[in-house]
């Protein structure tokens, strides 16, 4: 399976500094391990796919097969998540050709997933971006194919399966079905996007994405059904999943509605505390624990040199004491914003950071802070503000 990265999150999780998988500090990345680069997009394997390739040799090994036997079917498993690489490839190339970038490619035991900077804002290009990954399959299917043909090498129909079987021929159907099953029109697979982006092309997003979600999950209540009647355990994990994914799909879309139109100025603090490079370590302790603010600029004059967060305090805790000021420890590689700026690329590019709270400038001056927390709070203040107050006229 494979998904394409969403570039927004609901509320909850705007409050958590979070963007899950998509962060790079998330539980995905951090259990990961980097393996290379390819076509200069980093290429993480999550630390559970290896337990994949211990359960295979295991199940080989119990039921009394060869050496060789086992070796072959780790092959095969390897050979099955190439082309899944190939397949989140396709997303990324056809993503760049957009010019959105590609922040790493993930390999789970379940799949893999290309985490897109963000999803196109354009339908036709959302559309062209999900098409691509099950492109690359009937590619790959095609291809292999033709080379077993040319090899002279024959099957009937019969020795087809994915159990058994030349390992060409189990790649091959591999393929089809990595095919078809990411064109079910279901968050989210890209054929859930795909229908999303053709429906947004003659409704408002966020409708298509709510009408996209809702066929989703009747197709996950028809799969959970069906699972449950002929006992597959498997399709029903897979319908919980799709269910799940679709909802949160309809969130991510509300969330990023909200952002739209919105000015940095209307969303961030204007009411905060500056520390300078020469402030010691104790007193910004101090400062953390007897207010709200978490994380501070750190200015050299009127310019801001740096940022410190609650949790570089933390960190520094045990260095309290010691002839080392905020300068030693604060953040230089920060990224600001402007007042006037609209707040979505703002956010993008805070998630791509990594930065929980950054400056804003006007005219080279700090003027205010921009946080997720913050943000949180203006998205639930608006959402209120937009809610009709109930009729509390008496009978």
């Amino acid at each position: 399976m494979s998904a394409v990265l969403s570039d927004s999150r609901d509320t909850d999780n705007l409050k958590k500094h979070s963007f899950g998988i998509r962060r790079k500090g998330s539980f995905t990345v951090k259990w990961s391990w980097k393996v290379g680069k390819l076509l200069g997009i980093d290429l993480y394997v999550h630390s559970t796919f290896w337990f994949l390739l211990i359960l295979v040799a295991l199940m080989q090994w119990t039921s009394g097969q060869s050496v060789a036997t086992t070796f072959a079917e780790e092959s095969f498993v390897i050979a099955l998540f190439a082309c899944v690489v190939i397949h989140e490839l396709g997303h990324a190339m056809m993503a760049r050709h957009f010019g959105i970038a590609t922040r790493d490619i993930i390999l789970l035991p379940i799949g893999g997933v290309a985490r897109l900077d963000h999803i196109p804002r354009e339908p036709k290009e959302e559309l062209l971006v999900a098409m691509a990954g099950p492109s690359v399959n009937v590619v790959i299917a095609l291809l292999l194919t033709i080379w077993f043909l040319i090899s002279g090498s024959s099957v009937s129909l019969s020795q087809m399966s994915l159990i058994n079987g030349p390992i060409v021929v189990r790649l091959i159907l591999v393929n089809l079905i990595l095919f078809f099953f990411n064109l079910l029109p279901a968050f989210p697979m890209d054929g859930g996007r795909i229908l999303r982006a053709l429906l947004a092309q003659r409704m408002e997003y966020i409708r298509a994405t709510q009408l996209a979600a809702h066929i989703g999950q009747f197709l996950a209540i028809l799969m959970g059904f069906y699972s449950l009647l002929f006992a597959h355990l498997f399709l029903l994990i897979i319908a919980v999943f799709v269910f799940l994914g679709a909802g949160q799909e309809v969130t991510v879309a509300q969330v990023r509605s909200a952002f739209i139109g919105i000015p940095v100025r209307d969303a961030m603090m204007t009411d905060f505390i500056k520390l300078t490079e020469y402030d010691s370590i104790d007193s910004a302790i101090q400062l953390l624990l007897n207010g709200p603010q978490h994380d501070f600029p750190v200015l050299s004059g009127e310019q801001v040199v740096g940022i410190i967060t609650r949790n570089d305090l933390i960190a520094a805790a045990p260095r309290v004491g010691e002839p080392i000021t905020i300068g030693h420890i604060m953040r230089k590689d920060f990224t600001t914003a402007l007042e006037a700026e609209m707040l979505e690329p703002v956010v993008e590019r805070m998630q791509n950071s990594g930065c929980s709270t950054i400056p804003v400038l006007s005219a080279g001056r700090l003027v205010g802070l921009l946080s997720m927390e913050n943000i949180a709070k203006y998205i639930m203040i608006q959402s209120a503000r937009r809610t009709k107050p109930m009729d509390r006229t008496s009978i």
